[in-house]
Order: structure tokens, then sequence, then C-alpha cells
């Protein structure tokens, strides 16, 4: 674990960042491993933003060198031929943030899943449209807002209503959300981290929890 590429990331020092990513590259530190420092360097940007240390434009900072990051790292990050399965993930409407959200996207992909990603501010009739064309195991709804989860309890409630909730996995992720948020919402899970999320997912997959979308899925 690379203490000053996290406190490079948290400081939004966007040349150390670079630099550290490149020196680890060249030392042979895998890129998950990598990945895993700029996790925890961007949760302390989550939490100064919290703590009013930081505003919306040092969110903004973080979230564009971390897409210089990826550029870089997505070069190194081949996905398998074999995919686990497919993999659905948006940030629900109401909510732009998309750190979190690429970071998982990244991992997921690189760990052989096919990660349809349908980006921030996604209104439910998106995510019900996404399990109807792409039949994903998992869904994954990103939401960094406290006021957020009336929204996302919303979208579940759609799904099941739309008869689909029986065939996927509703993973919810972001900051704020807890068990108790979980429960609110009436997800199956809440995950912290991008690997947390694959462990999930993985599971799902290795347990052939998929059910029958001929039959289910109309």
């Amino acid at each position: 674990m690379s203490k000053e590429l996290i406190k490079a990331m948290a400081e939004l020092d966007e040349d150390k960042v670079i630099a550290q990513i490149k020196a680890l590259i060249k030392n042979h530190v895998s890129p998950m491993d990598i990945i895993g420092c700029l996790q925890k360097g961007i949760s302390i940007v989550g939490k100064r933003f919290e703590e009013k240390i930081y505003f919306m434009s040092e969110l903004i900072i973080s979230g564009e060198i971390f897409k210089e990051a990826s550029d870089i790292l997505g070069q190194k990050i081949l996905p398998g031929t074999s995919k686990h399965g497919v993999f659905v993930i948006g940030t629900i409407y109401g909510d732009i943030h998309d750190i979190g959200k690429n970071i998982v996207s990244i991992v997921m992909s690189s760990n052989d899943f096919e990660v349809i990603d349908l980006g921030v501010d996604v209104p439910t009739e998106k995510f019900i449209e996404a399990i109807r064309k792409y039949r994903p195991e998992v869904v994954a709804i990103s939401c960094l807002l406290t006021n957020g989860f009336d929204n996302v309890k919303e979208c579940i409630q759609k799904i099941e209503q739309e008869g689909l909730r029986e065939c996927v996995k509703v993973l919810i992720g972001g900051g704020p959300m807890t068990e108790e948020a979980r429960e609110y919402v009436k997800a199956d899970v809440v995950c912290k981290t991008a690997q947390e999320t694959v462990e999930y997912c993985k599971k799902v997959y290795n347990k052939g929890e998929r059910k029958n979308y001929l039959r289910v899925i109309k």
C-alpha cells in the first residue's frame, strides 16, 4: 500500500498522483493495488467534503484526477475473455457523483464482468430498461446523498412492480449507505468498497442465482 499515493490523492496533487502511479507500475505493483490506494485517497476526499474542509470544486478536481489515473491504468488492466456475468451500475437520479461508481466499474471489468455503466442522474425507467435489455445478475445503484435514499427506494419499488425484482439482485453503494439504509430501500446488499462488490457478485454468479430470463423478463 503506497501511503504517498494515498496522500497525493487526498491532497488533490495531480502531478504527484500521476508520478506515483507511473513509479508503481514500473515497480510491477498490480493495477488493482494501485486502484485500492486511489480509493483510499478518494475516501479521505469524501470525508473532508462531509466535514466542509473540501467543497464541490474539490470533488470535481478529484474526479478529474481519477479519470486521468484510470486512463493510465486502463492500459494495464485487460479484461479476460470469459465473463463472470453482466453487471449494471448507475448513480440514482438527483445525484451526479461518479467517482465511486467509476472505480467499481473499472474493478468489475478487470474481474471479467461485462459492465454496463448507465452514468449519473439515472432515472428509474433507465434502470428498468437496462434490466430488460442486458439481463444482469446484479444491478448496482450508487447514491452519495442522504436525501437520495427515497429515490433509491422508489427505483427498487418500480423494479418490483415491473415484475423484475425476483430475477436480479440489487446492490447499493456510496458513502452514506449503511445496513440501515439497505433495509429502508429494500436492497439485497450494501457494499462499501469495489472489492466487496466483486466478491458479492461472484458469489451470486457462482451460486447460479440468475433466474430464467426467457420466463421472467417479458
